[in-house]
């Protein structure tokens, strides 16, 4: 597995500091982040000693007061000598929310995420390699999708906006019950329907701002009028059981939501075509690269998932999908596109990988 290529990495911790990012989003709400900075001693380009080498990841849980109690309450001192292994199990050991428990517990993952994801970022810089060579893989371009809502009344206005100045765009889009017929020929008349790569049917969340309510009228029209799109998450119900009887149907269903990590996948309904992977919800390394590695020895396909990333995460999950599944839908778009007004210049898929690299992170804007 590959973990085990970077489960020895040396890792010198000297200090820990945190940065809480924010920004409005296209999807109409305020995301909050914090990036995790770990410093330690490594080397400098002309081989002496520099003491200020930074490891970054992100904590990308999406309550806006846990980060701001982590601002006020600070971590646990992490410094230290480590291998890339025992300071996970480290993190084990030490409560990422001492002003509380959070608000869902997944969240301690994405908090794990970021610590561990910066940590390898470190170790690796203070190895003078990266993350590529590391593993014995190669940077690949990466296609991308861009994710987006239409809206509530839905319209067709930022799909048109995006195609006007990226032409050949694919689209990851949310289906709500207000999309009804009219709808859908909406965005087969402003876009096409075959540019519509992922639908994600939110139908595996409960609690949430996003919760979806499982409409099995919704889940056929769909089916039927995008009929070369993954769909994502679907609930399974008594009602729309039904619809999901058939092989060829399964195999377009991927799971996002309940996949925490290789258990999650091995217990789903059936053996799954496709999967999001969105690093996070695994919280460390290991379990990360264990899934993937099942995925891999069973032909499960994999594609990128984004979380509304503000800093070096963004980076994070496009490298690895350069590293792992390059040439599938990935929601990892460049940041400009989850900006509330659509610039008017985007990157265009697929994302070239910076011509140099090192660490745990791209060098060029995510």
């Amino acid at each position: 597995m590959d973990y085990d290529r970077i489960a020895d990495l040396s890792l010198s911790i000297d200090a820990v500091s945190t940065e809480r990012l924010e920004r409005e989003t296209s999807s109409e709400f305020t995301r909050v982040t914090t990036e995790f900075a770990l410093t330690g001693p490594g080397s400098n380009d002309d081989g002496g000693r520099d003491d200020s080498i930074v490891g970054r990841g992100e904590d990308v849980t999406y309550e806006t007061d846990e980060h701001d109690a982590l601002a006020e309450s600070g971590l646990l001192d992490l410094t230290g000598e480590y291998s890339i292994d025992s300071f996970s199990a480290r993190l084990e050991s030490v409560d990422l929310f001492p002003a509380g428990p959070p608000d869902r517990e997944v969240f301690r993952n994405y908090r794990r995420w970021g610590l561990e994801s910066a940590a390898l970022d470190l170790a690796l810089r203070q190895a003078g390699t990266d993350i590529a060579s590391a593993l014995g893989r190669s940077l690949d371009p990466v296609r991308f999708v861009a994710s987006t809502r239409l809206g509530e009344p839905p319209t067709t206005d930022r799909l048109e906006q995006l195609r006007d100045r990226v032409p050949d765009l694919e689209f990851k889009l949310d289906p709500i019950p207000e999309w009804d017929d009219d709808v859908v020929r909406a965005i087969d008349e402003s876009v096409g329907t075959d540019t519509v790569r992922i639908l994600d049917l939110k139908g595996q969340y409960e609690g949430t701002e996003v919760d979806v309510p499982t409409d099995p009228a919704l889940y056929r029209r769909v089916l039927e009028a995008f009929s070369d799109a993954v769909i994502e998450d679907p609930a399974l119900t008594d009602e729309t059981d039904p619809l999901f009887g058939e092989d060829a149907v399964r195999s377009r269903v991927s799971w996002d939501a309940p996949i925490d990590g290789l258990e999650d996948v091995e217990s789903l309904p059936w053996e799954p075509d496709w999967l999001n992977i969105k690093p996070s919800r695994f919280g460390s390394l290991e379990s990360l690269l264990e899934t993937i590695a099942h995925c891999e020895e069973r032909d499960i396909r994999l594609y990128g998932g984004g979380q509304f990333e503000l800093g070096v995460g963004r980076g994070h999950i496009q490298t690895l999908a350069s590293l792992y599944y390059p040439n599938s839908p990935n929601d990892v778009a460049p940041r400009a596109y989850n900006e509330a007004v659509a610039g008017t210049e985007l990157p265009s898929s697929p994302l070239e990988p910076p011509a140099a690299s090192v660490g745990f992170r791209w060098d060029h804007d995510a």
